[in-house]
């Protein structure tokens, strides 16, 4: 039998047409902060590295290459403190897994899956494709306050769009609560190289919160954000073996191989540090000048938000279309909250992949929001 998208949640960034619309109009044209998309150059040595291995006149393996193995792994102990005996599996992107794992854990009707109350749609969508129950979960609450019946529960920490962050105690937590309940944690950490203020955003797998002991833990990791790679698709998860050994086997069967020359290009990313220290740099700046812009906005960004590509601002008193409506006004677009779940109501998500030029201008028209959000506030 088909599968019935009127299962799924409807597309929210079609709602979103209007307001992008009315921002056309601009006269100085379009400050887009919605979509986090890198528009910064793939690094010079991972674009060099693709080229190299351009003539790629075999069959890809499933597991990536030795060299792209050893390189995720060289990278997961150097840079997320993960030690432990833990498989990988390259991923053509995090989206992929995110919203197939489900099904490849032989998740279905009955199963319960939980993802945190504010994030990326695709773990609610991954649910739903499986035949899978949705569950909202407060990842940043007390784990003892959660239901105990679920049979995966997804983490974002960092977390999009709202930047919170999960410490190394509460991960400790988590893992404690999830053996007693016998749940698997998937931990979506992509933003992991992108805190701010001291921040620091440990890995579910890593030595310090799992005690070397992956069982029933998996971690997602993508290059798109820190390397602007996205358009290379290049991802992996790791954890534990026993969970990940027959989902290579299932991928075998269907085909899922990223392509070897994105996997040295990957290699070649995680081996050097330097570019991704100096896009942080990139992004960091372009906060600075978002979160400056602010005040005179009448907008406070979450205090929470510590971390990631995006601001998660509230103006007191108006809703999240409120904002993403006098933001049109200004020819600047915003995702409202809502996008994100529920419990987005109230915020907006603004993104820090705009060009230089995008958000100063956006920073510059930001000081009339007051005004124009008297008339739509309600």
């Amino acid at each position: 039998m088909a599968f019935h998208t009127d299962s799924l949640p409807d597309f929210p960034w079609d709602t979103l047409v209007p307001a992008r619309k009315r921002a056309g109009e601009h006269p100085d044209g379009v400050c887009d902060l919605t979509i986090g998309t890198p528009v910064d150059d793939t690094p010079a040595i991972v674009q060099e590295a693709l080229t190299e291995a351009s003539n790629a006149h075999g069959y890809p393996l499933v597991v990536g290459t030795g060299e792209l193995q050893g390189a995720i792994v060289q990278w997961m102990a150097r840079r997320r403190g993960i030690t432990s005996d833990v498989s990988v599996l390259p991923t053509i992107g995090s989206k992929e897994m995110v919203g197939l794992l489900p099904s490849l854990l032989g998740l279905g009707p009955g199963s319960r899956i939980g993802f945190p109350n504010v994030s990326y749609p695709t773990y609610d969508v991954g649910a739903r494709l499986s035949g899978a129950s949705p569950v909202v979960i407060d990842t940043d609450a007390d784990p003892a306050t959660w239901p105990t019946d679920l049979d995966l529960l997804w983490l974002n920490s960092p977390g999009n769009p709202n930047g919170h962050v999960l410490s190394r105690d509460q991960l400790r937590d988590i893992v404690a609560w999830a053996r007693a309940n016998h749940v698997v944690v998937a931990s979506d950490e992509c933003y992991a190289e992108l805190c701010w203020e001291g921040t620091t955003s440990p890995s579910i797998i890593a030595d310090e919160v799992c005690d070397g002991d992956v069982s029933g833990l998996l971690m997602v990791y993508s290059l798109s954000k820190q390397s602007n790679m996205a358009g290379y698709r290049a991802a992996w998860l790791a954890g534990d073996p026993q969970i990940i050994t027959p989902m290579i086997e299932l991928r075998k069967h269907v085909g899922f191989m990223m392509p070897q020359p994105v996997q040295h290009a990957m290699a070649v990313a995680l081996g050097d540090d330097a570019h991704v220290a100096a896009q942080r740099k990139v992004y960091a700046a372009r906060r600075v000048k978002l979160l400056g812009a602010l005040d005179s906005a009448g907008l406070t960004n979450d205090p929470n938000s510590a971390a990631g590509l995006y601001l998660w601002a509230k103006a007191e008193g108006a809703s999240s279309w409120d904002i993403v409506n006098a933001c049109a006004e200004l020819g600047i677009v915003v995702a409202p909250g809502t996008f994100y779940g529920e419990a987005g109501e109230g915020y907006v998500r603004m993104a820090l992949t705009a060009a230089d030029s995008a958000i100063e201008q956006a920073c510059a028209r930001l000081a009339r929001l007051p005004e124009l959000l008297g008339n739509f506030s309600r």
